[in-house]
């Protein structure tokens, strides 16, 4: 085979090049081509359960928290340990059951292959399993069949495919046999070829099989999508690199540590002891509980707004999007066909309503009024209408939840839907039809009359033109204005409608068969021109997009003109004039799209490769990349994006295993939504992480304070301020207590209003460093002099004694971080600026904390045993532990007010980072504030 492709080859060279005929393969050559070629059916290699399981726990912050659970197994406390392995194992399970993303996408591919088709083999007509046919096989196809293998066409009659969930096209394309000369035709544009998922409209046709399994354009979907590389969404990057942060800083500390308290001469036990404590201390157990408490509840939320999470990191990660990929049919608009313009009796008529919904009105474009009764008052329209609705094989229903729907071919079901709106409902016999054929791009019906008979015909314009004398105006035969009506055509074909024309003829009552022959000399009776509508809620939703700084793009497999078209009535890339083609796109090469990509908004004639190749260059530009799409051709894109958005209502099995959100409605408006809950997740994230990490850094600083001061502080030598099981009981009771009742805190106002995040910004910034320290230093100071204090003022320092002071070091990190706590809910704004009982779950989790903190101070006296070595202290010590508690809580206040007030002269945008564009479109990144 030279470099020809298949559509561009005659079928006698495709026959020649496979060694097939009409007739089919023999038995003995189809075997002998099966062992050459393998089954068609899509293969996946994958790893194995148990690897994959394992794999799970190759992450940092599983290594830290494996370490806290040996060292607290080493000091005996085999509860916590187990407690620690349990996080472990639940989020190794969570990643585990989430790993096989890919894999569901390929098994959804597998089953849109149908098991069973008919074929010619050695002349006669036999069914054979899919996965046996092999090329150059002779396939039979028909009304409802799904294509089993990449065919080249050679004979048909009225054949047509709908090909959506491959190429976008939201009408099915009528196909031809002739080779085509062009050599870079896109899927959607090889109209002779019928490609292995999509589905026959209309018509039968053979095909001989040209490409089977892998080789397919579903196959190529198949291969981009498991060899596409994983990449961790933009959270659990941050909080990756964070977490290797803290786990060498801790090592690194702890080793000081232990080499300080060497260096100054203590016992080896006693530094080694300080230490581990030190680990303990700074070790943050409670972080992925409460990440997952904050993913687990933010799914619930989404699915509440009709948005169903299947990867608990894709909760936050489109809260951070500043780019939306979307398809445009299905997703963008309706999907269904709808007639928005007749013309008729020189006059234009518009159409309201949208979709198959047959409510909406007729507006008379001259006299701007809208028409009351169509049948009564405009007898030229009544017809036209009634040609639309005669000469259709289609029938709309109504389904079990109250939407309607149109079996049938989509554009008949529009012109019928279009007649319903004015009133009308066939009734009239009919008696013959020529069915619509591509070649001759008509269809003619022959209805009963009372006192004549009439025949409608709807086609091309110019077909139906060629057969018409005259037109009807005003309910009379005039002579017939060719130009104007073409001129009309064009205009509504360069809105991106697809325009038919209508006619219809009187012939004798006793005509009951119908030639092409009685199609001359017809009355011209207008136009009506139909396009797939965008959603209206879609519209509002890309304009909160902008709001919120994200860039929608339109990425279809639909002809450039209706892309751009669609696009404007959006307001999706407004100012823009280039749309991108497939063809284009192939010329291109990577360096050259990624220049075009941050200046290209439409993107049109696409296949799956070229939308994963957008999404790639769009990456490299360090945006966050959200696609949304309900076809097979959208499943690669969407694997490869931070986020795939998957439709749930028309989107298939395919696009909703590669997918990590789901759209329950099929509402572009609920991304919004989503996005908004997004945001809203990552600040009660950030939140959480700025709260729970000063109780480390306080913990850890005071161990190695313990052992700094020992030389000066000569308890210090004997006890440390508070003991490793206090520790464990700090962390373990206020990440459950407080961290995880913090990310239930309410939506902050004004979100949508804000630029995206800079996808670059590190956890670990200015503010995050300042907050961290501030907290830690006052919690540390706190407890030193809390402990120190009642040392030295309870007499004579006694074991009693020595416990009680560190019931009350330990009792007063408690309280300093539940101090701490009420102003940790918002990162800006003070705590006197919203009301404390907004989140009554942070109130409950604060009560339940301090409950426990009492049981525990009290447990000896209570219970009789303490299993945390605490002791009573004197009641009156709780005001001056309040006391103590006190400027944890001001020194943030004080923190956030100055930070408020230089944010008013510098003019920056609080609360995360920002990242926005200005007016040349070149992005702009401003610091966290």
């Amino acid at each position: 085979m030279d470099d020809r492709k298949w559509y561009q080859l005659s079928v006698g060279e495709v026959m020649a090049i496979l060694g097939t005929t009409g007739d089919g393969l023999t038995e003995a050559r189809a075997r002998e081509l099966l062992a050459r070629y393998g089954p068609n059916e899509l293969k996946l290699k994958t790893r194995g359960p148990l690897v994959r399981f394992l794999l799970q726990f190759h992450n940092p912050l599983l290594y830290v928290l494996m370490i806290a659970a040996g060292i607290a197994f080493l000091l005996g406390k085999t509860l916590d340990a187990w407690v620690i392995l349990a996080v472990v194992l639940a989020t190794a399970i969570i990643g585990f059951v989430q790993e096989g993303k890919a894999e569901g996408a390929i098994g959804a591919l597998r089953r849109m292959l149908v098991p069973q088709c008919d074929v010619v083999r050695a002349g006669e007509r036999r069914t054979v399993a899919t996965r046996n046919l092999v090329p150059g096989d002779v396939v039979l196809l028909e009304a409802g069949d799904r294509v089993p293998a990449d065919l080249r066409l050679y004979q048909g009659k009225n054949f047509a495919v709908d090909e959506a969930v491959l190429t976008g096209e939201s009408v099915p394309v009528s196909k031809q046999y002739e080779p085509l000369a062009d050599p870079g035709l896109t899927p959607a544009e090889q109209k002779n070829m019928a490609f292995s998922g999509t589905f026959v409209a209309t018509g039968v046709a053979r095909g001989i099989v040209v490409e089977t399994g892998p080789r397919t354009e579903i196959g190529k979907i198949s291969r981009i999508i498991t060899e596409m590389p994983k990449s961790a969404p933009p959270i659990l990057r941050k909080i990756g690199e964070f977490t290797k942060l803290i786990m060498i800083g801790i090592l690194i500390l702890s080793a000081v540590n232990f080499v300080l308290g060497w260096s100054l001469g203590y016992e080896a036990g006693f530094t080694f002891l300080a230490s581990v404590s030190m680990i303990v201390a700074m070790v943050p157990e409670g972080l992925p509980a409460a990440l997952i408490g904050a993913f687990s509840l933010g799914v619930t939320t989404m699915a509440r707004r009709n948005a169903l999470i299947r990867r608990l990191p894709a909760v936050e990660t489109l809260g951070c999007a500043t780019v939306i990929c979307s398809d445009k049919t299905g997703t963008l608009t309706k999907n269904q066909m709808t007639v928005r313009q007749v013309y008729c009796g020189g006059r234009h008529y518009q159409v309201t309503g949208a979709g198959y919904d047959p409510r909406g009105k007729f507006v008379d474009q001259a006299e701007d009024r809208v028409l009351e009764a169509v049948a009564d008052g405009c007898p030229d329209l009544h017809q036209v209408l009634r040609a639309g609705l005669l000469c259709n094989n289609a029938s709309l229903v109504r389904n079990q939840d109250g939407r309607y729907e149109i079996n049938g071919d989509p554009t008949e079901g529009a012109l019928l839907v279009a007649a319903r709106k004015a009133g009308l409902d066939g009734g009239e016999e009919r008696l013959d039809e020529i069915p619509f054929d591509s070649q001759v791009q008509y269809m003619a019906t022959l209805h009963r009359g009372s006192d004549h008979n009439l025949i409608y015909v709807k086609g091309a314009p110019e077909k139906v033109l060629g057969m018409c004398t005259d037109q009807l105006v005003g309910g009379q035969q005039t002579a017939l204005d060719r130009e104007e009506i073409m001129a009309v055509a064009d205009d509504m074909a360069a809105g991106a409608m697809r325009v038919l024309g209508f006619a219809q003829k009187k012939v004798p009552v006793e005509q009951a068969a119908l030639t092409g022959n009685d199609l001359a000399d017809m009355t011209f009776l207008g136009l009506q021109g139909m396009l797939d509508p965008p959603r209206e809620e879609a519209v509002e939703a890309v304009r909160h997009c902008a709001r919120a700084g994200i860039r929608v793009v339109m990425i279809t497999g639909d002809h450039a003109r209706t892309a751009k078209a669609i696009a404007n009535q959006t307001h999706i890339g407004l100012g823009e004039e280039r749309v991108l083609t497939g063809r284009e796109l192939e010329a291109m090469t990577d360096d050259e799209l990624y220049a075009a990509v941050d200046s290209v908004s439409v993107y049109a004639r696409t296949t799956p490769e070229h939308k994963y190749r957008i999404v790639r260059q769009l990456r490299r530009h360090g945006h966050v990349v959200a696609v949304t799409g309900d076809g097979v051709n959208d499943a690669p894109a969407l694997s490869i994006a931070d986020i795939g958005i998957a439709m749930g209502i028309t989107g298939t099995q395919v696009t909703k295993e590669a997918a990590d959100m789901i759209l329950a409605d099929d509402n572009f408006a609920s991304i919004v939504k989503a996005v908004e809950e997004g945001r809203h997740i990552f600040n009660n994230i950030w939140k959480v992480i700025l709260f729970l990490l000063p109780t480390n850094g306080g913990q850890g600083l005071v161990m190695l304070g313990a052992v700094m001061l020992a030389p000066l502080v000569s308890v210090f030598a004997e006890r440390l301020p508070v003991e490793p099981v206090q520790i464990l009981w700090v962390n373990l009771i206020i990440s459950v207590g407080c961290a995880i009742p913090l990310t239930r805190e309410p939506r902050e106002p004004g979100l949508l209003d804000r630029q995206p995040r800079n996808p670059a910004e590190k956890l670990v910034n200015p503010m995050f460093i300042w907050k961290v320290t501030i907290v830690s230093v006052v919690s540390a100071a706190a407890v030193f002099t809390m402990f120190l204090l009642y040392v030295d003022t309870a007499g004579p320092v006694t074991e009693r004694v020595l416990v009680e002071a560190q019931t009350v070091a330990f009792t007063t990190i408690i309280c300093v971080q539940l101090a701490y706590l009420f102003t940790a809910r918002r990162t800006i704004a003070s705590a006197f600026t919203f009301s404390p009982f907004s989140n009554r779950w942070l109130l409950l989790g604060a009560g339940t904390t301090l409950g426990l903190q009492l049981a525990i101070v009290y447990a000896e006296p209570l219970f009789g045993v303490s299993p945390f070595r605490t002791a009573p202290f004197p009641v009156e010590w709780w005001a001056y532990i309040a006391a103590a508690a006190t400027p944890g809580f001001l020194a943030i206040e004080l923190e956030k007010l100055v930070r408020r007030r230089l944010q008013a002269k510098s003019a920056l945008i609080p609360n995360g980072p920002i990242n926005s564009t200005n007016k040349t479109g070149n992005k702009v990144h401003n610091k966290k504030n």
